[in-house]
């Protein structure tokens, strides 16, 4: 689940391994693309960050970074 920290949506991921992981981070990555709202991650082998906030708006959460979080949360079911 999301949490709201430091004006920031922040969501922790833990795949199977580095392929999985960095296979999601494309598809998030194709949809922040389409959205113009690119997150902020961290990826070490099998561990994904994810950390949302608009810069646009001076660094706090936005209905764009809500409307990402649900687009990403789609990609895993969640």
């Amino acid at each position: 689940m999301w949490q709201e920290t430091d004006n920031q949506l922040v969501r922790e991921f833990t795949f199977k391994n580095f392929n999985e992981a960095f296979a999601f981070m494309t598809r998030v990555a194709l949809i922040a693309e389409k959205m113009d709202h690119h997150p902020w991650w961290s990826n070490v082998y099998n561990q994904l960050t994810i950390k949302l906030s608009t810069h646009d708006a001076g660094n706090v959460v936005t209905a764009k970074d809500h409307q990402l979080a649900e687009a990403i949360d789609k990609l895993v079911g969640k």
